[in-house]
């Protein structure tokens, strides 16, 4: 559902604005935002995104490797399948548990509870696989883009694609930044495991404190600005208590910024369509409709829209589908960079 919601709202984005959000000097990513961030990232309009979501085709259109891109996954690899060999019996990082009970205060809330919960038994295959289609190895062609995954031993936050982290291939960073825990099976990387770097943060908008930037631009599918409905059930009383958590978390991070912000949040009407399941599928693209018309409706808001005026203006194809058929389009993938 968070995918789904960043979607619509990047789809809302580029068109209010005219500008191309994969062109961001930065894309910071962390689970289904990593997913999204990456694809946009590494050449996937928006507006692609969309009409790929609604279940549209596009003769003669291919993917990275030659394939029709109407086969690809139209949920972004939200495809749920057991995943290959046992999984590790009792909590799934032993190594977890000790350093979060040797150092508690040195590890975020979630980060106590995580190592306690089994390794997960579904696959992370269909995500890489969705990556691939774009980027089938290296990095892609965003040397900006920032995937951030939690590793499964330390706890620590690893942001791939920056200065120090591991050297991966696109798809198994955004697959560890995916892998929800005792949900997903871990992803390995160099040696190590990861999970999704929502552990350490839903947000991760501190990551860009030391940047020199005009403006940053957050889509947070997990927080709200909206006031509480009546919650008469345990779920949605847990999934609001998650998403005040999540705003509290992103409010501290803003702190850190130096630039302007525009922070974009779902509205009631886009939480009541996620529903409690956010990994359901159910509604899907009536999600991503609902997204493109609440984030348009908060970009002009006039606060919002004078710091957006500045934006450059992006290439057409990106903002809008070009006209005529896909064989008369300009490319949509750039050159991918090494890994």
């Amino acid at each position: 559902m968070g995918g789904a919601w960043l979607t619509g709202g990047l789809h809302a984005l580029a068109s209010e604005t005219g500008w191309d959000p994969g062109s961001a000097d930065h894309v910071v990513g962390t689970s289904a935002g990593a997913m999204i961030g990456s694809l946009c990232a590494a050449g996937v309009p928006p507006w692609f995104m969309v009409a790929h979501s609604a279940g549209e085709t596009f003769e003669g259109l291919t993917d990275a490797e030659g394939r029709p891109a109407g086969e690809a996954d139209r949920s972004a690899g939200a495809v749920f399948r057991p995943a290959r060999g046992w999984p590790r019996v009792g909590p799934g990082s032993l190594r977890l548990i000790m350093s979060t009970l040797a150092s508690p205060r040195r590890h975020p809330p979630a980060a106590l509870a995580v190592g306690w919960l089994p390794a997960g038994m579904i696959s992370t295959e269909p995500l890489e696989e969705t990556v691939r289609r774009v980027v089938p190895e290296g990095w892609g062609p965003h040397d900006g883009l920032w995937v951030v995954a939690t590793d499964f031993e330390s706890g620590r936050r690893m942001v791939f694609g920056r200065d120090g982290a591991p050297a991966t291939d696109l798809a198994p960073a955004v697959a560890a930044s995916c892998a929800i825990p005792g949900f997903y099976r871990p992803v390995t990387i160099a040696g190590r495991r990861y999970v999704d770097g929502g552990v350490c943060s839903p947000s991760n908008l501190d990551l860009l404190r030391d940047q020199d930037l005009d403006l940053v631009i957050c889509l947070n599918p997990l927080s709200t600005r909206a006031e509480p409905p009546p919650l008469t059930t345990p779920v949605r009383r847990i999934g609001w208590a998650m998403r005040e958590t999540s705003g509290r978390r992103l409010g501290h991070e803003a702190k850190k910024l130096s630039c302007p912000l525009v922070v974009i949040q779902p509205t009631l009407e886009d939480i009541d369509m996620m529903g409690p399941n956010p990994m359901s599928s159910r509604n899907r693209h009536a999600v991503v409709e609902t997204a493109v018309r609440s984030v348009a409706e908060q970009l002009r808001a006039p606060e919002v829209s004078a710091l957006l005026a500045g934006l450059p203006a992006g290439e057409p194809h990106r903002i809008e589908r070009p006209e005529g058929p896909p064989s008369a389009w300009p490319p949509l993938r750039p050159e991918p960079q090494p890994a």
